[in-house]
């Protein structure tokens, strides 16, 4: 665990792979704002969102396709990459692309997965789930490193607050930081309401800022961005992504002193 102040870093991109043209023009919006901040910033998006709330739902191109694609991103801008597993047998194919394996907060307490995970030699980011508290992370990240983990990182993105709605609890993030190597602030995924847009989620984007700022008031040390072109046309998780065109205005109040 680094206990030495950091760098804050960022991570941002689509919910899910819609196409190489949506990777391109997100991919090259990171590029440009860090850049212009000097920020570290990880490409994200998903290969297949598993996690649907309906089985009609855009999942995305699978595994093989897409993790082409996010290679071919790579490549083409030299960002690190980061994109979450469902299924243990994906964490060795992901790891030949990405460099931070992300694991889903309904998935945390797998411990095949994690496991799967920590022995690509890969950084883990580890989300927390709606259904624990910062101190019960401790386990996760246990069986991370038990694993030969080398970095474990932990994201916090709210807690399940009644039926479909969720509450972040800020002290999450200082109760995590002695646990692991980097405490990441989920500002999209937190502003959801889960299930609660008539078979998919909701949410609301316009709290995303606060989010953040109030997790960099508790000491975050990352910050992650679902953000989008055009979020409303978004096949998953349009309510609670942050415009792209916002997104640089944002990096910059983060990093102010």
């Amino acid at each position: 665990m680094n206990q030495i102040p950091q760098k804050p870093i960022f991570i941002a991109g689509p919910c899910v792979i819609e196409s190489a043209e949506l990777l391109n023009t997100i991919a090259a919006e990171l590029v440009r704002i860090a850049h212009e901040t000097d920020v570290d910033i990880v490409f994200k998006a998903s290969f297949d969102k598993a996690n649907r709330t309906s089985i009609h739902s855009f999942r995305g191109p699978g595994l093989e396709r897409g993790l082409q694609m996010l290679d071919d991103v790579k490549q083409s801008y030299g960002l690190r990459i980061t994109t979450d597993i469902h299924e243990t047998y994906q964490a060795q194919a992901a790891a030949q692309v990405v460099d931070i394996l992300q694991i889903p907060a309904f998935l945390c307490r797998q411990t095949d997965l994690l496991v799967a995970a920590a022995r690509t030699g890969r950084i883990v980011n580890v989300k927390k789930a709606q259904f624990l508290s910062g101190p019960d992370m401790q386990f996760p990240v246990e069986k991370c490193r038990d694993a030969g983990a080398r970095e474990v990182w932990l994201t916090e993105r709210g807690n399940a607050f009644g039926y479909n709605n969720l509450v972040v609890d800020f002290r999450n993030i200082p109760d995590m930081l002695p646990l692991a190597d980097r405490v990441v602030m989920d500002c999209t995924h937190s502003v959801q309401r889960p299930g609660a847009a008539g078979g998919k989620t909701g949410g609301d984007r316009r709290f995303v800022p606060a989010m953040a700022k109030a997790a960099k008031a508790f000491g975050a040390t990352g910050f992650f961005f679902e953000t989008h072109p055009n979020p409303e046309q978004a096949l998953s998780d349009g309510p609670n992504m942050l415009l792209l065109q916002d997104l640089e205005g944002l990096v910059r109040e983060l990093i102010k002193d």
